[in-house]
């Protein structure tokens, strides 16, 4: 419709006829066969098409058969504007236009009336419609009376009224509203269906519709993400594929799905997952609701990944934490190295060598000669020295718990594994793990350790989820390993991993001339604790000190300071000979060496069984108390009288002390 084809409004008095009777009712009982033919003609053209088609098709038709140049519909855009949604000049579909109401006939139709000008528009409205002479309209009402556009033809002929035009514009109007309002109704849900795609597709939070059997529906540009998962992969991907094979993930699937099943709602379920893309493990949060349909399952997760592995450092640190203040708690022998003798040189020597690297280390000595400080020392002069210092004595656990305290457990390892427990070698990550008494680790275990020195990893006891072990490893004994090896008690593979580089620490009886150093050390560290003040040491005590045997090194020789400092009466440092006998018994190892390897056990409990014997004589058989056999030897009395028992040593006339 051109400028000049446009319809005016506000006509002049008597320019816009608008029925007052339902046009309806009294033409329908003038209907001729010829109008009824045209109406069925119109039916029959718009009957298969809808929307914009049903527009198109309505406007030429209707023009045809009323005998108009130009017909149109369009919708109303409040306050004052109009736009043609089909729109037919001399049968042809002309592009769609947009124009202001004021000054127009349909502004008159808009208002809610059918508005019928039989000729004159042009004088009328001659602004807007020269040119025109004819115009007819009614208007598209919903369903709750509300305008939603108008119907209209126009010409430059007279349009005398006919009650059969009329009864098939008000016929036609009524089925174009509806269709009109459908269309508006259409047009909101793509809108809204466009927002709810732009919201499900940006939004900051995956979204998946799954099916039941976990296929992938639809995916969100975050869950893509997420999970690794490409557009082109999205309708073969399935959600259990992406569960790894550990028992725990997998029930944790299994109990979602058995809720899912049910009917129910899963809320916040933690699943573990591994990324299509490049296997990293992966967590999410994980909430799925049943379609009411039953035909899938709409679900939302955000990825906690992060949280996760922040939480398990957090744990880690924890337990770390916790074992670094039992470790404080304990008592060491010596808080740094003491001596100057060619040995103890010898060995710093070795020590300065060997901590830059990362070679596993195996330190030999006897009991007390300070194998911990040793590995201590190793660690502080490495590369890993800001790193973890884990300690264990493998002696002092029980043999069932020595693999779970090495490698950690799963919940449910075991009977009592009521939680995830974090193992020493993952506490020792990135620093060094200190082996004490690595000759009783039980054979099981043994492969194991032999498996981390080889490989690198491990796995939790009860577990399948390979680990890494970026661990140094320092191992300690006491025992012959060799000896221990020819027995079938030592795997020889694990000692050769452990024997890369070893460190023999001398005896306190070889080290004689550090004896004065590590007494005057002693009596600096315990003297404060117990109220002593020592001016000097008295040369017969510190030759005594320094002729003694020390069968129990130098964790001996500060139990025997210590004690002295207790009882001290002055300034002067005294052990009186009592508690210091002048010949000690010659150390087990040093008895095997003289025996030789052949002889039995016996040759052993024979010299322990004249140690105890002579120490009875000494203290005249009296076990207990400060002047007793059994604080001399270093044991309780009760272990001392089960010895005596297993020994055969009695009392002189057959009685046990």
């Amino acid at each position: 419709m051109t400028a000049q084809r446009r319809p005016g409004a506000d006509p002049p008095s008597g320019g816009c006829k608008v029925s007052t009777t339902p046009v309806s009712e009294s033409a329908t009982n003038r209907l001729a066969a010829d109008e009824l033919l045209a109406l069925r003609a119109i039916t029959e053209a718009t009957a298969r098409d809808s929307g914009k088609e049903f527009m198109n098709s309505l406007v030429r038709h209707l023009a045809d058969t009323v005998k108009a140049r130009h017909c149109f519909v369009a919708e109303f855009l409040p306050p004052q504007r109009v736009r043609t949604i089909a729109y037919c000049s001399d049968g042809t579909l002309n592009d769609n236009i947009e124009f202001d109401l004021p000054g127009t006939p349909c502004e008159e139709v808009i208002r809610g009336g059918l508005c019928h000008i039989p000729s004159g528009v042009h004088r009328k409205y001659p602004e807007r419609e020269r040119g025109i002479e004819s115009y007819l309209g009614v208007p598209l009402k919903s369903r709750d009376g509300r305008v939603l556009g108008h119907l209209c033809v126009f010409d430059e002929r007279p349009m005398p009224t006919e009650p059969r035009m009329l009864f098939m514009f008000e016929t036609f109007a009524a089925r174009a509203a509806v269709e009109l309002e459908r269309l508006k109704l259409d047009q909101r849900l793509r809108e809204r269906e466009d927002e709810l795609r732009d919201l499900f597709e940006e939004a900051p939070i995956a979204y998946v519709h799954e099916g039941l059997d976990t296929r992938f529906l639809h995916a969100n540009r975050a869950a893509l993400n997420t999970l690794g998962v490409r557009p082109e992969e999205v309708s073969t991907q399935y959600g259990s594929s992406l569960i790894p094979d550990t028992p725990e993930a997998q029930g944790r699937l299994r109990e979602a799905l058995a809720q899912i099943a049910r009917g129910d709602q899963a809320n916040g379920v933690i699943l573990e997952l591994r990324r299509k893309d490049n296997g990293k493990p992966l967590w999410i949060r994980w909430w799925s609701k049943p379609d009411p349909g039953g035909t899938y399952t709409r679900t939302m997760f955000i990825d906690i990944t992060e949280q996760i592995l922040l939480e398990r450092e957090q744990q880690r640190l924890t337990a770390q934490n916790v074992y670094l203040r039992e470790e404080i708690k304990s008592v060491h022998n010596f808080e740094e190295i003491i001596g100057a003798s060619q040995g103890l040189v010898s060995v710093l020597e070795q020590v300065k060598r060997v901590a830059p690297t990362d070679a596993t280390t195996l330190v030999l000595g006897e009991t007390g000669t300070g194998k911990e400080l040793i590995a201590r020392a190793i660690h502080s002069s490495s590369g890993r020295a800001d790193k973890p210092f884990i300690k264990i004595n493998c002696a002092a656990l029980p043999s069932g718990l020595v693999e779970s305290e090495l490698f950690g457990h799963e919940r449910g390892a075991f009977s009592g594994a009521i939680q995830r427990r974090v193992g020493r070698f993952e506490l020792a990550n990135g620093g060094t793990i200190f082996l004490d008494e690595i000759g009783e680790v039980p054979a099981e275990v043994q492969v194991k350790l032999l498996r981390v020195l080889q490989e690198r990893e491990f796995e939790r006891v009860g577990g399948n989820q390979t680990l890494e072990a970026d661990v140094r490893v320092i191992a300690a004994t006491n025992r012959d390993l060799h000896k221990a090896m020819h027995e079938g008690e030592f795997r020889q593979d694990l000692f050769y991993r452990l024997n890369v580089f070893p460190v023999t620490l001398p005896p306190l009886r070889e080290r004689a001339g550090d004896i004065p150093l590590l007494v005057r050390f002693f009596i600096q560290k315990y003297g404060p604790r117990v109220g002593r003040r020592v001016d000097a040491v008295d040369p017969e005590t510190m030759q005594r000190l320094i002729d003694y045997q020390w069968p129990g090194n130098i964790r001996e020789l500060e139990n025997i300071v210590e004690r002295a400092l207790i009882l001290a009466t002055s300034s002067v440092f005294r052990i009186e000979s009592e508690f210091l006998p002048a010949v000690a018994p010659v150390p087990a190892s040093e008895a095997a060496a003289v025996h030789g390897p052949g002889d039995s056990a016996g040759d052993l409990d024979s010299v322990q069984r004249e140690h105890i014997l002579e120490t009875l004589r000494q203290v005249n058989w009296v076990l207990e108390g400060e002047r007793g056999a059994a604080r001399r030897l270093g044991m309780k009395p009760a272990t001392l009288r089960h010895r005596m028992k297993r020994l055969g040593i009695a009392r002189p006339g057959g009685q046990l002390p």
